[in-house]
């Protein structure tokens, strides 16, 4: 019996502080462009094996992330962009593969290649990376398309220099990856977006919550603290057992 309740205890613990992982991962985002602060709920799970089914554990499960929007901020650069709600922007993985993310603040690099702020290069819709010439002045539409008018010509030899990849799905069609990136459930692509996907020259704060994430870590500490009194208790009335069955 002691070994079981030993057991729940433990397994409550463990969820509590998946939880607190959580809850710190999303608090040191606040302030990252475009995160949705990810979503964990503890679980009861009855446990099985011999005996009567009295025991029930606790496991700390991944809901998803957030989807609501984050505030939209102006900042006048041409190359930031703020994606519509279930509007997500294409790249690159380090693997090579497409992930999708609304993180978008773009700057070019040497060569011309339009990179996300942590380093990915952002796909057009072609499917491959975008390279910018060189230009005197760039807009962004709100379809994705981008326009420059080259360095050293007139205003009016503006030309289309690429498209950006965005696609249309609903957070809970996509699944964050260890990289913090998303990728659509297996069978669910994304389909293209179409009208106005994006606002030029503004940035989606993050959704984090912060007043309420750290509500919640405190929360999750006392829990855990709960849980921690439960295993030493269990051990005490495990050596009080003992000391009594020595004693017959």
């Amino acid at each position: 019996m002691t070994d079981r309740a030993l057991y729940v205890a433990m397994t409550g613990a463990s969820a509590m502080l998946r939880g607190q992982a959580t809850v710190a991962q999303n608090l040191a985002n606040v302030d990252s462009t475009g995160f949705q602060a990810t979503l964990d709920a503890t679980v009861a799970v009855p446990v099985t094996g011999p005996g009567l089914p009295t025991r029930v554990a606790a496991t700390a499960r991944t809901l998803g992330v957030d989807a609501r929007a984050g505030a939209i901020r102006n900042t006048g650069n041409p190359l930031d962009v703020a994606l519509k709600p279930e509007r997500w922007l294409a790249v690159q993985d380090a693997g090579g593969g497409i992930a999708y993310t609304r993180a978008g603040d773009l700057t070019l690099n040497a060569n011309g290649m339009l990179m996300t702020a942590r380093g990915q290069p952002v796909l057009g819709a072609d499917g491959a990376p975008v390279t910018i010439p060189a230009y005197q002045a760039l807009e962004i539409g709100q379809d994705g398309t981008i326009s420059i008018i080259p360095q050293g010509q007139p205003a009016s030899t503006m030309a289309e220099a690429g498209r950006l990849q965005v696609v249309a799905a609903k957070t809970t069609e996509l699944q964050r990856g260890d990289d913090g990136l998303m990728r659509p459930l297996p069978g669910k692509p994304p389909a293209p977006a179409t009208g106005a996907a994006l606002v030029s020259g503004a940035l989606e704060s993050s959704n984090v919550d912060v007043a309420g994430q750290l509500v919640s870590m405190i929360a999750l500490s006392r829990q855990f603290d709960m849980q921690v009194q439960l295993l030493q208790r269990a051990d005490e009335n495990a050596r009080a057992t003992s000391a009594i069955v020595s004693l017959t």
